[in-house]
C-alpha cells in the first residue's frame, strides 16, 4: 500500500495526473485498504511483516498538495480566510503554507498537457468512492460570526450543523473546490 501511495504521490508531483485523479486514487486505494484490513481479521495461516502494525502512529499532517489554476490568488483565499502562514513562495508557480500547528499545504499551479499529447491510459479499475471535500476546524467559533465573514467574503457559506455540537458551513475555493470550515478542533476530539 506504501508503494501504491509513493507513486501516486510522485505520478502527481511529475504532473502525470490532476489533483481530482490523485484524490480519487487515493480513495480507491483507502477502499482498497479497508478490505485488506477486514481480510487481515480472518485467521491467518501465514505471519508475514504486512500484516504487523508498525512501531508508530500518525502524528501530524505533513502536507497536502493542491493543483490550482492560480496559485497566487489560491494562496491569498487561504491565507485570508483561513488564517494560513506563507512559508515559502519563491514567485514562480508554488508556495508552501503552514496550517497553524496542524501541517503544511503545498499549492501550485497545475501542469497542462501538451496540446498533441496523447490521452494517458491508466490502466486503473473505475473509481467507486470519491474524496468530495476537506474539512478544517477553526477556532474561535461563533455560528453568527463565521457566516458572517464568509458572506462578506462572497462565498456563499452552505451550512451543515449536524445535532447541538457540530457546526459548520461549506463554500468553494477559487478552483470551485469543496471547503468546509468547522467548530471541531484538536482539543475537541
Amino acid at each position: 500500500m506504501e508503494n501504491l501511495i509513493a507513486g501516486l504521490l510522485r505520478d502527481f508531483e511529475d504532473g502525470k495526473m490532476t489533483r481530482r485523479q490523485l484524490i480519487q486514487s487515493l480513495a480507491t486505494a483507502a477502499m482498497v485498504g479497508s478490505a485488506s484490513a477486514a481480510a487481515a481479521q480472518a485467521p491467518a495461516t501465514a505471519s508475514s511483516a504486512a500484516s504487523t502494525p508498525a512501531p508508530w502512529k500518525t502524528v501530524w499532517l505533513d502536507h497536502i498538495s493542491y493543483q490550482v489554476s492560480d496559485y497566487k490568488r489560491s494562496v491569498e483565499f487561504y491565507k485570508n480566510l483561513m488564517g494560513w502562514e506563507v512559508q515559502n513562495d519563491a514567485g514562480t508557480r508554488q508556495a508552501t503554507l503552514r496550517i497553524g500547528d496542524v501541517g503544511g499545504i503545498i499549492i501550485r499551479n497545475s501542469r497542462q498537457p501538451a496540446p498533441d499529447a496523447p490521452p494517458a491510459a491508466s490502466g486503473r479499475p473505475p473509481v467507486t468512492g470519491v474524496i468530495d471535500h476537506i474539512s478544517f476546524g477553526i477556532a474561535p467559533w461563533d455560528t453568527d460570526k463565521v457566516k458572517a465573514e464568509l458572506e462578506r467574503r462572497g462565498l456563499n457559506p452552505r451550512p451543515d450543523m449536524v445535532g447541538e455540537n457540530f457546526k459548520s458551513f461549506h463554500v468553494k475555493d477559487p478552483d470551485g473546490w469543496d471547503l468546509q470550515i468547522s467548530n471541531k478542533t484538536k482539543t475537541e476530539i
